[in-house]
């Protein structure tokens, strides 16, 4: 898009509506698999830990966009669950890496098959088949929007 030019109604409606949809489906997956003795906060360093070896409370903190000493207080929750282990760095003795355990592991892919099932069950029980085609269609319209 060139400087001088702006967005077309259609494209501003379709931002709004998109951000709107997005935002209130991510709450109603994340609260179908809401786990009574985990916060929000947990559950999202939980499936955080599960693409990584290893990493330190710093990392995750940035990652997820919190202060270094709300992560502590996170991952020593999590620890005292025995979900995390701190083990020290390989490369560096100074710091600890944070990993899963394997009930961790066990509560991440729990709660992964349950919001699938939701969204599926949803999927199932509301739209007929076109209009799953339909979806299914739209989204990769919205996959070619994360490559630049």
């Amino acid at each position: 898009m060139s400087e001088n030019s702006h967005p077309s109604p259609s494209a501003v409606q379709a931002s709004y509506e998109i951000r709107a949809v997005i935002s209130r489906l991510r709450r109603r997956i994340l609260n179908a698999s809401a786990v009574e003795d985990l916060t929000l906060g947990q559950s999202s360093v939980l499936a955080r830990l599960a693409g990584e070896e290893g990493v330190t409370a710093t990392e995750l903190a940035a990652a997820e966009g919190v202060r270094h000493q709300s992560m502590t207080a996170t991952v020593a929750a999590l620890a005292a669950r025995e979900l995390v282990v701190r083990r020290p760095d390989p490369s560096d003795g100074r710091r600890l890496l944070i990993a899963l355990t394997p009930e961790g592991r066990r509560r991440v892919e729990e709660g992964r098959q349950i919001r699938t099932e939701w969204l599926a069950e949803r999927l199932q029980d509301r739209c007929t088949e076109q209009e799953r085609q339909a979806v299914i269609a739209a989204l990769a319209v919205l996959e070619r929007l994360t490559h630049d």
